[in-house]
């Protein structure tokens, strides 16, 4: 297994927890857990493989990726209840998964030579696409589009910093190190100290 591919499996794994804890709070049945969690572990890299014309999308082509997610949703239909807090555990397990899938899309599209616009565009596609997709199932305000919340933002920071990493001759396995860093440094601290975007406010018409 290459190291691209063992970026993809992690960041699948702890997705399709993510998925699961999202159907275990809708109060879904075992086929809804592996569902959800295989839609949200595949969402975006499906994307990234088919917006990049990979030939084959790396979970057909491995399908080991699959087994995982479904592991993932199995485990958390059976422990859920433990936790105290699962919109909690979801939000931080989120921030885990896309500090190692933002890494994977950046590494991939980096290694077909794409600009590096598009190298930062598939970072942010396949750490947030996913979980975008998850939440719109599950009728939530996705993730994505909470007010400020630095998501999106810490995805895109991430590959902007792996892809300054690589221009600066940086190994791109050191690049992706930092990248997965730097974008998890940034999202835990949305979730611990409420660092947020400013928001638009409407204000009244000047006469």
């Amino acid at each position: 297994m290459t190291f691209l591919q063992g970026l993809d499996l992690t960041a699948v794994f702890i997705f399709g927890l993510t998925g699961a804890l999202a159907a275990s709070r809708a109060q879904l049945d075992i086929v809804g857990f592996v569902f959800l969690a295989c839609l949200t572990a595949v969402g975006g890299g499906t994307l990234r493989d088919v917006v990049m014309g990979r030939d084959t999308v790396f979970w057909v082509a491995e399908p080991l990726m699959i087994l995982s997610a479904t592991a993932a949703a199995v485990l958390v239909f059976f422990t859920a209840h433990l936790l105290e807090s699962r919109l909690r555990a979801l939000e931080w397990l989120d921030a885990l998964a896309l500090a190692v899938a933002v890494p994977a899309g950046v590494g991939l599209a980096l290694s077909m030579n794409a600009p590096w616009v598009v190298v930062a565009i598939m970072g942010v596609a396949t750490g947030t696409f996913g979980g975008l997709m998850r939440d719109v199932v599950c009728n939530e305000l996705p993730l994505i589009l909470k007010k400020g919340e630095l998501y999106a933002t810490a995805a895109l920071i991430g590959a902007v910093v792996a892809l300054t990493g690589v221009a600066l001759g940086l190994s791109s396995s050191l690049a992706l190190l930092v990248c997965g860093l730097s974008t998890f440094a940034l999202r835990a601290g949305s979730l611990l100290f409420g660092w947020c975007l400013p928001v638009y406010r409407s204000r009244p018409p000047r006469h």
